[in-house]
């Protein structure tokens, strides 16, 4: 096949699955210790000021870099920078393992962080350049299931080994993971040349990243992550005021998760069975999400139940959508830089949500910081449900 065209078909399963291990990967290093950090290293976390400042320093990188390294995978190749970014944050974990010091950790920390900006976009590009357009949602679906798997196993699975071997033991098998991934993608996933591309401008990159075909499915990808991580970390709270215990909040984080692991295939088969359009399934997710941060709102065990499936249905639908919109309008050349720019949109969702929601709540109470986020989410959808013109 020449390498400027579309593949006619999709991958092979064994050439796609190092890519969503990689998505597992990231998902998993980065709620993993973040979940633990707090509970299980006095020596190296003395206050909550400096617990803040290493939670920050992951997502700070891969806001800072996820761009660079996407242009870098469209310039040289994004198996090069997947397999690269996979080496490097195994390095980063191993420096932990070795050095087992307090100031060790912040640089592994920040390793980690810039390795994973290297690998995230990259593996997005690969499950677009790998697979023809009609295919896209249900590699995009696969690809999220596997993020949502990290993300679930990822606080369990990471405080058992904490507590068996401490955060040496953690960033031990996450050292041997990214290893493992980085193997795996070597021997299976194909070399996918770089595209010749045009010369490009600031200017045209500012006018492609803001033309609304770019910043619908990034907006509608940034607001299911912040929806996401407002539930993460605040429906704990609101069971907790409503008399529930640690066990009860738990499992209400875990709904929320399942049902965004279990959505994103789904939706991504319906896409490409032409059963769903991208407009109308971000929409759908968009007012499905808003829908259960209202439910947020409701007092009792039955209010965060309600509130975690629909906030994981929601963004279930969205993840897969919009990512498969994204590549589907983007020239095959930059891809990577595409998915770097929208990794950039989803880590500031990532950190604007809680923000929000926090900055409210600290004036109001947390019911109308919920509300705040839920009327944001829904604002844009009613709007365009409003003003879509009528049968003539």
């Amino acid at each position: 096949m020449n390498p400027t065209e579309a593949p006619r078909q999709a991958a092979p399963a064994r050439a796609m699955w190092p890519l969503y291990a990689a998505g597992f990967t990231t998902a998993f290093g980065a709620h993993g210790i973040a979940a633990n950090l707090g509970g299980f290293s006095d020596d190296a976390v003395t206050s909550l000021l400096v617990l803040g400042g290493l939670l920050a320093l992951y997502d700070g990188a891969e806001v800072v870099l996820k761009p660079l390294f996407g242009c870098l995978a469209d310039r040289i190749g994004a198996r090069p920078v997947l397999l690269g970014g996979l080496v490097a944050f195994a390095v980063a974990s191993a420096l932990y393992v070795v050095a087992d010091s307090p100031g060790w950790l912040w640089a592994a920390r920040l390793g980690q962080g810039a390795a994973a900006s290297a690998f995230s976009p990259s593996a997005s590009a690969l499950v677009a350049r790998l697979n023809p357009a009609a295919g896209h949602g249900r590699a995009f679906g696969s690809y999220g299931f596997c993020k949502s798997v990290g993300y679930t196993l990822g606080p369990l699975l990471g405080g058992v080994l904490v507590w068996a071997g401490g955060l040496r033991l953690l960033f031990a098998v996450l050292a041997v993971l990214g290893a493992a991934v980085a193997v795996w993608a070597a021997v299976a996933v194909p070399v996918v040349p770089p595209l010749p591309k045009a010369r490009q401008t600031v200017l045209d990159l500012a006018r492609r990243l803001a033309d609304p075909v770019f910043l619908a499915p990034t907006a509608a990808l940034a607001g299911a992550t912040a929806a996401l991580s407002v539930g993460v970390g605040f429906l704990p709270v609101s069971g907790r005021a409503a008399g529930l215990g640690t066990v009860a909040t738990g499992a209400a984080v875990s709904v929320l998760a399942a049902c965004a692991a279990v959505v994103q295939p789904r939706a991504g088969r319906a896409l490409d069975q032409g059963r769903l359009t991208t407009r109308s399934g971000l929409l759908a997710g968009l007012l499905v999400t808003a829908a259960g941060l209202a439910c947020a709102m409701l007092p009792g065990l039955a209010g965060v139940l309600c509130a975690a499936a629909l906030i994981g249905a929601g963004t279930g639908l969205i993840t897969p959508l919009g990512f498969a919109a994204l590549a589907s309008s983007t020239p095959p050349e930059r891809l990577g830089q595409t998915m770097g720019s929208a990794e950039l949109g989803r880590e500031l969702g990532d950190a604007g949500g809680p923000l929000l929601v926090a900055a409210v709540a600290t004036a109001t109470t947390l019911t109308y910081g919920y509300a705040a986020l839920a009327v944001l989410l829904a604002a844009g959808p009613l709007v365009v449900l409003a003003h879509r013109p009528g049968k003539r």
